[in-house]
């Protein structure tokens, strides 16, 4: 495969997980599917991209200018999509964990789990906020 198929393929597995959060609320199988089966799926996938590509690629993390270097090359960059995509799937799921327990509706987290799709911190941010007023004085750790 090359790297743009595995772009793909990674993007439609954490699709399916999004949809999956969105579509199937509080049912057991989604949350094993959406909160560890695609994430360790794709964690596997950004394991073995590791393993064969990391080795003599140039740029790294020690500037912002290394981190460009590093992500102008298509295996560091898809392998930066899956550890977003991965990471950002994540914390959806716990966000649709955390909203059964916390007794967020379901409608209001949905707009939450979609700015966290698309946007992650941000997502986080407004669904704590949506937390904290739907739930005053519920402070828990993430």
């Amino acid at each position: 495969m090359n790297p743009e198929q595995i772009f793909s393929l990674s993007g439609a597995m954490a699709a399916i997980g999004w949809l999956t959060l969105i579509l199937a609320p509080g049912r057991r199988w989604a949350a094993i599917l959406a909160g560890l089966a695609i994430p360790v799926a794709l964690a596997c996938i950004y394991v073995v991209l590791l393993a064969l590509y990391w080795k003599g690629s140039a740029g790294g993390f020690g500037s912002l200018h290394d981190v460009g270097v590093l992500f102008s090359q298509p295996w560091p960059l898809v392998a930066g999509w899956i550890h977003y995509c991965a990471f950002d799937l994540v914390v959806g799921a716990w966000e649709a964990r955390d909203a059964r327990v916390s007794g967020v509706p379901h409608l209001l987290l949905v707009p939450c789990l979609l700015v966290t799709f698309i946007f992650g911190p941000a997502g986080l941010l407004l669904y704590l906020i949506v937390r904290a007023s739907k739930s005053p004085g519920r402070i828990t750790a993430l």
